[in-house]
């Protein structure tokens, strides 16, 4: 009897201390909401669609300021006339699993659509395998309007220069995709030329590139997290580098029906 008393109450407390085991931090597995670029895409789409006008709100580097991000979100909240929200890209610090999903389930907090850019951090470990599965892949465009914006991975150091990045092909593409009707273009990336995660050997054959894009208006970054703003190749091509969300900063971009554009740096 007592054998048995014994067997069952070590089983308890077996099955009690398998509650309290703490997954890796690396590990795969992913709670809630998933593929997060692509609906938010069709909701941007969806909602833009005919605007001359577009309204957007481009903010970056989030990674360890989770109190900042909340404030940021009740702060763009606040406004009406917003169409969407990019993030430039370091969603996470060290690429665990958990900062991921943290950070997304902040910015689920947003009441516009939001896309997600992939940093140099967010690639950490095996941080690009959850960021494909929580927000998509790491080259990808949308319509808003007459607007197309291309959103690259240009973080060619983390990639120890084993695939293109920037991804070249994927540019040429997008500006002979012929499928999609739009009157100018927008590019987004997390790095920009001459950083040290660019791969500074492609630098102006990547900027030849870009400008071969319909009516670029004006490139946008992160990563430095510092307010930078650069005609960084002399061509009349503006580079804008939002800071860290920590430093309480982003922009707001406004694209005219003229072909026109303002911006914003806003403190909050």
């Amino acid at each position: 009897m007592k054998k048995i008393i014994f067997t069952l109450f070590f089983l308890a407390c077996l099955l009690s201390a398998c509650e309290m085991i703490e997954y890796h931090p690396y590990d795969g597995r992913i709670k809630g909401e998933k593929n997060i670029n692509a609906k938010n895409i069709n909701r941007i789409e969806a909602d833009c669609k005919g605007k001359e006008t577009i309204r957007f709100i481009f903010m970056s580097d989030s990674q360890r300021w989770y109190d900042e991000t909340e404030d940021f979100v009740k702060d763009a909240n606040k406004r009406d006339d917003i169409d969407f929200i990019i993030h430039g890209g370091d969603i996470s610090d060290f690429g665990l699993t958990k900062e991921f999903m943290w950070m997304r389930d902040i910015m689920n907090g947003l009441n516009r659509p939001y896309v997600v850019l992939l940093g140099n951090h967010d690639c950490l470990a095996n941080g690009e395998e959850i960021y494909r599965e929580i927000f998509g892949q790491e080259n990808f465009s949308f319509l808003a309007g007459t607007t197309k914006f291309i959103c690259l991975n240009t973080n060619a150091l983390e990639f120890d220069y084993s695939k293109p990045v920037p991804d070249l092909n994927f540019i040429e593409e997008q500006q002979n995709d012929d499928r999609q009707e739009y009157k100018k273009t927008v590019l987004a990336m997390h790095v920009r030329p001459f950083s040290d995660q660019f791969n500074n050997n492609v630098a102006r054959h990547f900027q030849e590139d870009i400008k071969k894009s319909k009516n670029l208006q004006f490139c946008i970054n992160g990563h430095d997290h510092t307010l930078k703003i650069d005609d960084l190749f002399n061509d009349g091509i503006m580079y804008f580098g939002c800071p860290n969300i920590g430093k309480r900063q982003y922009f707001i971009f406004t694209l005219n029906a003229d072909d026109s554009y303002t911006y914003e740096t806003i403190e909050f």
